[in-house]
């Protein structure tokens, strides 16, 4: 029997949950706050207990096995408040000949490797959960699946949705807690949820609060693109002369790596064809915020304010389709696990994302808000497929798919080049 809430809304993460927890000892599942890892986690367990307790971490704190006790498999909620629970997790599985499904940890922030002995390797595994996206929220029918296009399956699809519903979406958010909330309300999720991170996260981890908020703000400023520490760095210190100095881009860049690590951003790496290509570690990776409502809070920005610019919807609408292409493809359950890249070459061609197989299949894709920049898209990605194939050092097959992903698009369709148009409301894991 597990604690599955009556009003738990099932994410695409479940059915990786439940794979995991047959094969190790302990799931790991780290992310944003407020993002359902708990109630995720809950749904596969038989006993909780949590971390943020402060009766239940003065005891965990003095004993570290204390928190394991109940029926398994067990939750240890906010795990990384006493991060010796994990090593005491560690030796437990150990101790029980690794038998699989013994425990779900939970975590919303990554604590310094050095509270911790072991990396859990072969005993823990880890999962990335992110917000919720439009297909969990059941404003996506999922009629055009990604893993079935990698399969060579395609049915065209219709659907009907405005750029209004967008902008809302996107300022809204992939919050389990807004769901089914006016969008007044709704949007007080993301700004609380940048108070609590510049106001209190940032301090327990030696940051400033006022700086925190600057580099959140650089970092919307520049969302959707490689932005080089130096241009960071030059928005946090006011453009004062000591912003180009070595110091001031170190402390840039332990404020980035610290939101990191908060989960508040991610880093979408460069791909090349050859698998041993320089551009892949060379090229500066993209940050994206992990829900583009952190973004435009960040910013200011309302859904009707984010209508009348569209260069800043543009991008916005860009970090909801890189959301949603990370919460599909982390929920692959199978051997050829995908990552998501983004491309760019050294005279500027690009592709929004590339998503590779293990396996080596491969696709490229670009976002475009609107329908009128389709045969744009299109023809980016057919530039970029003939330079890779191109290429006799890259060793790569054909793209298993070519797609353009638009916004207030009506029909998934095949264009004339061969290449998928699909709404975002049509797309799904």
């Amino acid at each position: 029997m597990t604690l599955r809430p009556e009003t738990y809304r099932p994410r695409l993460l479940d059915t990786r949950v439940s794979a995991l927890l047959e094969a190790f000892g302990a799931v790991q599942i780290d992310g944003a706050k407020w993002c359902g890892k708990t109630w995720c986690a809950l749904a596969h367990a038989d006993s909780t207990t949590s971390l943020d307790d402060y009766r239940v971490r003065s005891l965990a704190e003095a004993d570290p096995t204390m928190p394991l006790l109940g029926s398994q498999p067990h939750l240890i909620d906010e795990w990384q408040t006493v991060p010796a629970v994990r090593d005491a997790v560690r030796h437990a599985i150990d101790q029980n000949a690794n038998r699989p499904g013994q425990y779900l940890l939970t975590g919303s922030s990554a604590p310094p490797l050095a509270r911790y002995e072991h990396s859990g390797a072969g005993r823990i595994a880890h999962l990335r959960m992110r917000p919720m996206s439009l297909y969990e929220q059941g404003l996506s029918t999922g009629a055009v699946s990604i893993r079935r296009l990698f399969d060579g399956e395609f049915a065209p699809s219709v659907t009907q949705t405005s750029l209004v519903d967008i902008a809302e979406w996107i300022c809204r958010g992939g919050w389990p807690a807004s769901l089914g909330r006016p969008i007044d309300s709704a949007l007080y999720v993301p700004q609380q949820y940048l108070e609590a991170v510049a106001q209190d996260n940032a301090p327990r981890l030696g940051k400033n609060p006022a700086m925190t908020r600057r580099i959140i703000m650089s970092l919307a400023r520049n969302n959707a693109k490689a932005a080089t520490i130096k241009t960071l760095s030059r928005d946090m210190y006011a453009d004062d002369e000591k912003a180009d100095t070595e110091p001031a881009r170190a402390t840039t860049t332990s404020y980035v790596d610290m939101l990191i690590r908060e989960y508040l951003i991610e880093e979408l790496p460069c791909w090349d064809a050859p698998i041993k290509a320089r551009n892949r570690m060379r090229v500066k990776p993209k940050r994206y915020f992990v829900d583009p409502s952190l973004a435009v809070s960040a910013l200011g920005i309302n859904p009707t304010r984010l209508l009348e610019n569209g260069q800043i919807f543009g991008d916005m609408f860009e970090n909801l389709v890189i959301r949603d292409l990370l919460v599909y493809t982390s929920a692959w359950v199978g051997t050829e696990q995908p990552t998501v890249y983004f491309y760019r070459d050294d005279k500027g061609l690009e592709a929004d994302a590339i998503i590779e197989l293990t396996d080596g299949r491969w696709a490229a894709i670009e976002v475009k808000l609107g329908e009128n920049k389709v045969q744009e898209g299109v023809d980016s990605l057919l530039r970029v497929r003939n330079k890779v194939m191109s290429n006799p050092y890259s060793q790569q097959r054909e793209p298993s798919f070519l797609m353009v992903i638009v916004g207030n698009g009506m029909y998934a369709r095949t264009t004339p080049e061969g290449a998928y148009v699909v709404p975002i409301t049509l797309l799904g894991a």
